[in-house]
């Protein structure tokens, strides 16, 4: 979907059609920019940029808290028209998703035409648009996805591969971002070919494991199936606060909070988990995660100790705290856990 928390907050309020907008907090709470318009765009406003740099850039720019109930919304409609055309959707995040249309309900014979249908579905349905990619596999379709938005729609056919390859700049390359970018040009890897020619060794060097998944994907190789409904491998919260946290107790009582919700989740989906992690960040935005595994749970009192007393391994009560987070790992469903007592198994 294109910028598309603000393209909701631009379709359900008209007044805000045309003009720069941002989804997020204020800047003089630390807000961050969760979505801009393409109007925002325009002046170099993106997500994850802090709101202050934003209206800095775009003094006209409309603030929009966010409203997830309304992007939820839109998105079970997305992901309906979606599923309408086959079962192999993998979603990705609200706005973004795979599908694997070479076998489709719709019985057309080519992806270009699933993708035109379904951009005018989505258009008509939602007063939304979408940009498509369409390609051999998943590496290539989500690059292809992103080269004319909005409302793109690109075709990489199987004789089309190798001249799109040869255009690719190192960055496209799937695990390469910024840091390994910078890395990669030093070393005289500016392009996507350029990974193909490369010595081994100073591949392996530069980006580590990385080496063989990268020449694959510069040779255009990507094998990957669309998974529909993928395990979810964690879940949870954080929370940037308006002005620093120094009291230790403070701290404490927040991540306990955190932990809480993190239960709530557990319970709603019955299951247990292995890990428990903290994410800290310093005023300075130096970011720190400390992690503890032990048996499955979903033990309140268990899980909330666990959390607060990974506080011990960082500087928080010592260091001025910015953000805290609480997330849990490693499930497994209560049924199949043999240590959780038999009551609670079947208390849910």
């Amino acid at each position: 979907m294109d910028a598309f928390y603000a393209s909701v907050e631009q379709r359900d309020t008209p007044s805000l059609r045309g003009q720069p907008v941002a989804v997020g907090g204020q800047p003089d709470k630390r807000g961050v920019v969760a979505a801009a318009s393409y109007e925002a765009r325009a002046f170099g406003v993106h997500s994850a940029m802090s709101m202050v740099k934003a209206v800095r850039l775009c003094p006209s720019l409309v603030i929009v808290p966010p409203d997830f109930s309304r992007y939820k919304a839109a998105s079970n409609a997305v992901f309906s028209i979606f599923r309408e055309v086959t079962p192999l959707v993998e979603p990705l995040s609200l706005d973004e998703a795979y599908l694997d249309v070479t076998e489709n309900l719709w019985g057309e014979t080519l992806g270009t035409a699933v993708a035109k249908r379904l951009k005018a579905r989505i258009r008509a349905e939602t007063q939304l648009t979408a940009s498509a990619g369409v390609a051999p596999n998943k590496f290539l379709a989500k690059i292809a996805s992103g080269w004319k938005k909005p409302d793109g729609l690109t075709v990489i056919s199987p004789e089309r591969v190798e001249p799109f390859l040869q255009q690719l700049p190192v960055d496209a390359l799937w695990g390469v971002g910024p840091v390994t970018a910078k890395k990669l040009r030093a070393r005289g890897i500016d392009r996507l070919v350029d990974v193909r020619s490369a010595d081994v060794e100073t591949l392996r060097d530069t980006v580590g494991s990385l080496a063989d998944w990268l020449r694959q994907l510069a040779n255009g190789v990507d094998d990957r199936p669309v998974v529909p409904n993928r395990e979810v491998k964690s879940s949870g919260s954080e929370n940037t606060y308006p002005a620093d946290l120094t009291d230790l107790d403070t701290i404490r009582a927040e991540i306990a909070e955190m932990a809480a919700h993190a239960i709530s989740w557990l319970a709603r989906k019955e299951l247990l988990a292995r890990t428990v992690t903290i994410k800290v960040r310093y005023s300075d935005f130096t970011t720190i995660t400390r992690s503890h595994s032990a048996a499955p749970s979903r033990d309140e009192t268990d899980l909330t100790a666990r959390a607060v007393r990974l506080l011990e391994k960082t500087d928080a009560g010592r260091r001025p705290v910015r953000l805290l987070g609480v997330s849990v790992h490693n499930f497994c469903s209560a049924a199949d856990d043999d240590r959780l007592p038999f009551g609670e198994r079947n208390a849910e």
